[in-house]
């Protein structure tokens, strides 16, 4: 069995055994002379051993009686007829043994001292990536022996820079470096409402600017949404009209679009039949690819026969989308040439599928053979080949600079042959001038030739838009023009993103979507697809809406299995009763809803966020956007949010009390927050500042009736006993103190063993209750509260109080207290 050592080639052993040939006399003059060394085990000064002088053992695979591999250790030295002993001497008197053992331990020594460990390596990485250290290949005896990797060290991590060691620290004012002085404050970045801040101009990376690296200046730049408010409400209530908001198992509001009532043709119906806008456009190819179509076929009719008339029937009412959408193409292009021969604007007609009208103008003209071509348009495969024959008949006869070429670009169409790639005609023969029929024209209108005029019959739209595909391909032909983006701010007007890849038009898209089934919504549904702004997700969230949600034909590509979560997401955030959690429908979904925020619409922003998926994140996001927006919440909002959308009248009231908060009307938010019965959060808010205020005023019965509202949920209120119940009993011993001369001896007697040891509990806890010490009002509280409490048993019992916080007391509290229980104590005596 052949042997493979580690890092040899096929020349090494014709080198190992001619070193063996020249080193053979010199071996033998070394054991025949005198001088030649006797070394031993024992009195060698080397501190190798016989076995470390041994090359290297090599574990073999040998079969065994049974025909199985296995390894067996072989010495080298032994199996070849070489003498240990013998071989020991050699390597002592050709090396100098122990010289090179004390380097090696030098270097060993020096090796060890660094940080980086051997075997790694720092190049191309950074620590705090965690690549800082990667592991490199080691060498070994054979690819039998397994390496250890080297011991994996953690990588070192930024610390934290101390303020007197910062270099930004006395740099802020450095306008040098725009970096440094504005590196904590401003950073590039997105704002609201479609702010962006940046340093210098935007613009692409060639483009010549005329601000320099050391500008000062931040400038705020707004990026206007091109959107249309009228057309986004329209859209969005035609689609909550066909929405029910249904609750889920949580309780949870949600939309559930109607997968009969919502698809492309309704959307179109929005429209009137005479609007060529894009919005119009879309939507009516949408109704024509993916819509069902009525066949009004018999039960008899087969699947395969059913099968084929839809095709035929899509195809046509994908034939009718083209001609009325590239008709003011084609009107355009025939009035910027009044002075084109008939021929020109009988093939400019052809390129619409306007066959009655490029017939006419050819009759008119005198082409009275070419009208009767024209009429036959679309044809069999008999009368293309009949035309491609005229074609060759005119190449080889080399008189086709004699035909006028509008006339030959007419009959290269008819023959279904949209350029002389398509055909055996050279480029470069006598009297040849190539024909290219799709250079001028845009890709709806190259779309329709290969469907009017280059597929079959009965070809699917599948297959045009595959050979539609490969033609573009061939002559590397850019598909959607560059878009631009509208900034009234510069001076020309508009932002030109040339260094973006130029998403496809939407309407190809599309057209993509419906002949691969293989791609997804997240391969389509590009905002610069559908508008000119990257902020503009009005129309790419309809569809998703129209294909996912309620035909079910396409899906973003992230979509998980049904009860399978996604990466990042917990098992509560997805609905059990959906088809997976999708991350990117969420996304957009969210997005859209901002767009329309920053529009106002928030009514529309939480209809659009009640399409997300999971329970708890829809939740989350809709109380978040109340509360960013809960100073537009008028009773006409509110009616239609709690009323339509079946939004919770407890978040709209949290969010207002988080408004009411933040204007500093505290009590509005306590109550608020009581309506939205959000006890926590009120019992929290009238502890840290309603009470301070009652108890600096001594307003003992705003003090109580603030906190008699939460006894009845106590149990749902987290320290209830050991905060709020501490004030309500605070308010309550001064209270009974203030009714305790009306009582008779005996129930005096009995009511001050009582106020004495409430007060003195009390003087123990509230200092945990209020226990903010960098807020004034709370340590005013307090020390209000404490000397009351000691006044109390003062007068009640003054030796129950056994300690009082003198970090919480005045002096002249302590005093009185003193004087009290020494007089008290005094009087116990006697």
């Amino acid at each position: 069995m052949t042997r493979f050592a580690a890092f040899a080639d096929s020349s090494d052993d014709d080198e190992v055994a001619n070193d063996k040939s020249e080193r053979a006399p010199l071996d033998e003059e070394h054991s025949d002379t005198d001088e030649a060394p006797s070394i031993t085990s024992s009195e060698s000064s080397s501190d190798l051993e016989t076995d470390d002088l041994l090359p290297h053992k090599s574990n073999t695979l040998v079969p065994d009686e049974n025909g199985d591999y296995h390894y067996r250790e072989t010495r080298w030295p032994l199996h070849m007829g070489v003498d240990a002993q013998k071989m020991h001497v050699m390597q002592t008197s050709l090396f100098r043994v122990p010289e090179e053992a004390a380097a090696m331990r030098a270097d060993n020594a020096q090796t060890s001292s660094l940080q980086i460990p051997l075997g790694l390596n720092r190049k191309h990485s950074r620590d705090s990536d965690g690549d800082g250290l990667r592991f490199e290949p080691t060498q070994r005896a054979s690819f039998a022996q397994d390496v250890d990797p080297p011991i994996y060290k953690p990588t070192r991590k930024y610390a934290r820079v101390d303020r007197a060691e910062s270099a930004v620290v006395g740099g802020e004012a450095a306008m040098v470096d725009a970096g440094l002085a504005f590196g904590r404050s401003f950073r590039v970045g997105w704002g609201p409402c479609g702010l962006l801040a940046h340093p210098g101009t935007i613009c692409a990376p060639n483009t010549p600017v005329k601000t320099t690296a050391n500008t000062s200046t931040i400038f705020r730049t707004l990026a206007p949404i091109v959107n249309s408010d009228d057309l986004s409400a329209k859209l969005l209530q035609h689609q909550l009209s066909h929405s029910p908001i249904d609750l889920d198992d949580e309780q949870i509001p949600f939309a559930n679009p109607s997968s009969i009532d919502l698809h492309f043709s309704s959307f179109a119906a929005l429209f009137p039949s005479t609007d060529r806008s894009f919005e119009a456009s879309l939507f009516r190819l949408g109704s024509a690819l993916f819509d069902l179509l009525p066949l009004r076929l018999g039960d008899s009719v087969t699947p395969d026969i059913r099968t084929q008339v839809t095709g035929l029937r899509r195809k046509a009412a994908v034939s009718a989308w083209l001609e009325d959408t590239v008709a003011s193409s084609i009107d355009s292009d025939i009035r910027a040439l009044p002075s084109a021969s008939p021929a020109t604007l009988a093939f400019i007609h052809l390129t619409g599928n306007q066959i009655k009208q490029a017939a006419g103008v050819a009759a008119d003209g005198g082409y009275l053979k070419l009208a009767t071509l024209i009429s036959q348009a679309g044809g069999d495969l008999e009368f293309r080949s009949d035309l491609r024959l005229q074609l060759d008949i005119w190449r080889k006869e080399h008189v086709q600079s004699h035909v006028e070429e509008d006339v030959r670009k007419v009959y290269t169409l008819l023959a279904g042959l949209l350029s002389s790639e398509d055909s055996d005609e050279p480029s470069d023969g006598p009297g040849s001038n190539p024909i290219d029929l799709i250079s001028a024209l845009d890709w709806k209108r190259v779309f329709g030739l290969h469907l009017w005029y280059s597929g079959l019959v009965d070809s699917t739209i599948s297959q045009v838009f595959d050979a539609f595909s490969d033609s573009m391909k061939r002559r590397k032909v850019s598909i959607p023009p560059p878009w631009y983006i509208e900034n009234p701010s510069t001076p020309q007007g508009r932002w030109k993103l040339p260094s973006l890849p130029v998403s496809p038009d939407a309407l190809y898209s599309l057209m993509r979507l419906h002949a691969d089934p293989s791609c997804s919504l997240s391969q389509v549904l590009d905002p610069l697809s559908f508008s000119s702004s990257p902020l503009d997700y009005s129309l790419p969230w309809h569809l998703y809406i129209i294909l996912s949600r309620c035909m079910g034909v396409r899906d973003f590509s992230d979509r998980g299995e049904p009860g399978i979560t996604t990466p990042g997401s917990s098992q509560d955030d997805v609905d059990t009763t959906s088809d997976g959690h999708s991350p990117s429908a969420d996304l957009l979904t969210n997005s859209y809803a901002s767009q329309l925020e920053q529009h106002g619409m928030v009514q529309e922003a939480v209809f659009v966020l009640l399409h997300i998926e999971g329970s708890a994140g829809r939740a989350k996001v809709i109380k978040d956007l109340l509360a960013r927006n809960a100073h537009r919440l008028d009773e006409w909002t509110t009616r239609g949010i709690v009323g339509s959308l079946r939004i919770p009248m407890a978040w709209v009231q949290e969010a207002k009390a988080i408004y009411a908060l933040h204007c500093g009307n505290i009590y509005d938010a306590f109550e608020l927050y009581l309506s939205a019965e959000l006890f926590n959060e009120a019992h929290n808010l009238a502890i840290s500042k309603l009470a301070p205020d009652a108890i600096i005023r001594n307003d003992l019965q705003l003090l109580a009736s603030l906190f008699r509202r939460f006894e009845w949920r106590a149990n749902t209120i987290d320290g209830w006993h050991l905060r709020g119940k501490a004030l309500l009993d605070y308010s309550s011993v001064l209270t009974r103190l203030e009714g305790i001369d009306d009582l008779r001896p005996i129930e005096q007697e009995e009511e001050r063993d009582n106020l004495a040891r409430d007060a003195s509990k009390l003087i123990g806890v509230l200092p945990n209750v209020l226990n903010d010490r960098s807020n004034t009002r709370h340590s005013t509280a307090l020390a209000t509260m404490i000397s009351a409490l000691v006044s109390v048993a003062d007068r009640a019992r003054p030796l129950s109080i056994i300690d009082i916080p003198s970090l919480h007391v005045d002096e002249t509290v302590t005093l009185q207290h003193l004087q009290s229980s020494l007089y008290a104590r005094f009087v116990e005596i006697i």
